[in-house]
């Protein structure tokens, strides 16, 4: 520096991305074949909007690790991509039609995913743009996309090989349907809403008898679709009824179900007596299997009542069918009571509104045998949780684990490669209900010869495909990238999608290459504002990540983000703990500044041995401070305590070479009694501190600390990104 300048990171951050990628330092190098690899697959960001602060974090924080990783001499790989996110982009994308006064029925299937693919391609470019500017130094060259023709070539073969291992069915089950996206959703795509609503308590008479069994139920618009009534075989209160083999008249409708005795039923619940309604409950489905019961469908894929309902419900809303039922109960004094009752509502994670159980043909994994692979693999210790706490969840979530439902009734995705033979002309094709798995358009039907097919419409859940990321992004089977980096090392993610995306990706990978997919999962927390509530546009708390950086820069928001935060804790975030990091920034920018002043030009770090350098009491300490942040600072990070790391190296930073050694180095320098020895120790120890310090700092605040080492006298490397972690 040779005149001093107020730290301005607009100028200078732009500048020193293109430096870094024009040379081409984001690629992994192989310096011998002995040294470590170390990779991360980005968690592919939607490819429907700009990135928000969560983005921010996992780009921090993943971007630490790589140039850490770099320094130290590893070969590292960071790979960038983007994902379709199926529903959830359609939803966007709807909402955008909706604002032109456009509804997606305007347009063909093909139309459709036409323009909803130019509209993800032209967010793809302005999202990659913005990893950019938040610093992350990922390899470009080998970006990725969800739709890229490889992945959906490797996603197919999932598909067939689990469909030939018989871990795939296409059959009918109660799977969760919203009504206004008309698509089924899985378990982990609905959330639940705390409602006020009635417990009612409905009499079923016992046919031929003026007795009768009550049942309590929050959707008395249901009963229209029982088939029988269950208690528990151990409930006393119904043992002589059960041994009866009695028949129960269902209210409002001229049908008869049988009661039945079921081991899932809680006899502490209501009267301990429960309508089973098999199309509209995933459990009673359970027991009407179990019991051989048929299935009425009451309410639609519209939302609407069915005419199975009943002439007097059918076109009704739930809602309005709930009212009348009751009211028609009442009429015939087979409505017992009503209290007051809260219950978990499930909703449609996008829209919030109701989701409704309904009997429907989907395809399924059976995902009981991946997941006992997958829990194998934690336990032992192939996969390596970070957090006790995340490995006991995720074990409580796949000892739980339902059969996953892949299906999705939208346009944009990947397509299901099925074909259903129309003809099936013979005994073959029909045990196999006329199912075809092909990429392509088959000339006839393989089992029978007839060539009326006809193609799937349905697409992959997102998940579905996003959960084979890995090895997908790293070119399975046979690329070099695969050979090299996988298994990956680490997978950094947030950890509301344990889930959604981790659970998934190691059954996946396990099951496609035998191999665990990353080594360590290190799950971040939510971002929160000061007052620890959650960001949303609706509280007006939100950050954008993009609006501070051109305030404040990227390197304030990193170390902002960094600074406090732990693995899976919440990220309190606030402008004022940015405004803290740039005062940071302005610390370093001006010591630097201070110490090439003192340096002077002719100053050759090259020339100079320490070991014959008159070094003070305090060069001494200082040399020794800085020693220990170095220990402190690289085992925090191996430990993945990112933030133990970053507060380290700044009070290292701050309260000790600023604070004391460039105080105590001025004074010998200025001053006209100390010999010129004294001063040559104090202009090395200065250069060493700031070097060491850069490179500490650079994997945290990677702008600021570069432009910095290109200044620096001397300099050993072209780039501080390429530098040597100290030692």
């Amino acid at each position: 520096m040779k005149k001093k300048s107020a730290y301005s990171p607009q100028k200078i951050e732009k500048k020193i991305y293109k430096l870094w990628e024009k040379n081409g330092f984001f690629k992994p190098k192989f310096r011998n074949q002995k040294k470590e690899k170390f990779c991360i697959i980005m968690p592919p960001p939607n490819a429907n909007a700009s990135l928000h602060i969560g983005h921010a974090v996992f780009v921090s924080l993943e971007d630490i690790m790589i140039r850490y990783h770099r320094m130290k001499g590893e070969a590292s790989l960071w790979v960038p991509g983007a994902d379709h996110a199926g529903f959830e982009t359609q939803v966007v994308f709807e909402k955008y039609l909706e604002k032109q006064g456009k509804t997606r029925f305007q347009f063909s299937r093909k139309d459709l995913y036409k323009k909803i693919f130019d509209f993800t391609q032209k967010n793809r470019k302005l999202m990659e743009n913005q990893l950019r500017v938040l610093g992350a130094s990922c390899d470009w060259s080998r970006k990725k996309f969800t739709l890229d023709p490889d992945v959906i070539k490797e996603v197919y073969k999932t598909f067939a090989k689990l469909y030939k291992d018989k871990l795939i069915y296409r059959g009918k089950r109660v799977i969760n349907w919203c009504s206004y996206h008309q698509t089924s959703l899985s378990d982990l795509e609905i959330s639940y809403q705390k409602q006020k609503t009635k417990l009612i308590y409905i009499k079923y008479p016992i046919c031929g008898s003026k007795k009768f069994i009550t049942v309590a139920t929050t959707r008395p618009e249901t009963m229209l679709g029982d088939t029988a009534v269950a208690v528990n075989p151990n409930d006393r209160r119904y043992q002589s009824l059960l041994k009866k083999e009695i028949k129960l008249c269902l209210p409002l409708t001229k049908r008869t179900i049988p009661l039945v005795a079921d081991e899932a039923i809680d006899p502490e619940f209501g009267t301990g007596a429960v309508k089973v309604t098999p199309a509209h409950d995933p459990a009673d489905f359970e027991i009407s299997q179990r019991h051989n019961l048929s299935a009425v469908q009451v309410i639609g894929k519209d939302g609407k009542m069915t005419n199975s309902a009943g002439i007097k419900y059918a076109g009704l809303s739930p809602l309005e069918a709930r009212q009348r039922v009751v009211e028609n109960l009442k009429k015939l004094n087979l409505l017992e009571k009503e209290e007051d009752y809260i219950h978990s509502l499930p909703v449609c994670y996008k829209c919030k509104n109701p989701i409704e159980y309904l009997i429907s043909d989907q395809w399924f994994i059976k995902i009981k045998p991946l997941a006992e692979e997958a829990v194998r693999a934690v336990k032992k210790k192939k996969v390596k949780f970070v957090s006790k706490q995340s490995e006991k969840i995720f074990f409580n979530w796949m000892k739980n684990i339902r059969d996953w439902n892949i299906s999705r009734q939208i346009v944009w995705g990947i397509k299901i490669p099925v074909w259903y033979c129309q003809g099936k002309n013979n005994k073959k094709c029909r045990n196999r209900q006329g199912i075809i798995v092909s990429e392509k358009k088959p000339n006839k039907c393989p089992y029978c010869g007839s060539k009326h097919l006809k193609e799937e419409t349905d697409t992959f859940d997102t998940w579905f495909s996003s959960g084979q990321w890995p090895f997908i992004a790293l070119g399975y089977p046979n690329s070099k990238d695969y050979k090299n980096f996988y298994p990956t090392s680490v997978m950094e993610t947030g950890w509301d999608i344990l889930f959604f995306w981790v659970a998934r990706m190691i059954m996946l990978g396990i099951y496609r290459t035998g191999k665990e997919p990353f080594k360590y999962v290190y799950l971040h927390g939510l971002v929160r504002d000061k007052d620890r509530q959650k960001m949303s546009k609706s509280k007006g708390n939100v950050i954008n990540p993009l609006s501070v950086v051109e305030q404040y820069g990227a390197d304030a928001l990193r170390m902002a983000l960094v600074f406090g935060s732990s693995n899976q804790r919440d990220i309190i975030m606030s402008e004022e703990k940015v405004i803290a990091q740039q005062r940071f920034m302005t610390k370093i920018w001006n010591a630097s500044y201070f110490v090439f002043q003192n340096l002077g030009k002719n100053f050759n770090p090259k020339k100079t041995n320490p070991e014959k350098l008159a070094l003070t009491k305090k060069d001494k300490w200082i040399i020794k401070e800085m020693k220990k942040t170095i220990k402190k600072a690289t085992k925090s990070i191996d430990d993945f305590n990112f933030h133990i790391a970053a507060e380290e190296i700044y009070h290292f930073f701050w309260h000790k070479f600023c604070d004391k050694t460039i105080e105590d180095v001025k004074t010998r320098l200025r001053s006209e009694f100390n010999s010129e020895e004294n001063k040559k120790a104090g202009k090395w120890v200065l250069y060493t501190v700031l070097l060491t310090s850069l490179k500490l700092l650079h994997p945290f605040i990677p702008f600021i600390t570069e432009e910095i080492y290109q200044k620096l006298p001397g300099r050993p490397k072209k780039a501080l990104i390429i530098e040597t972690w100290p030692n």
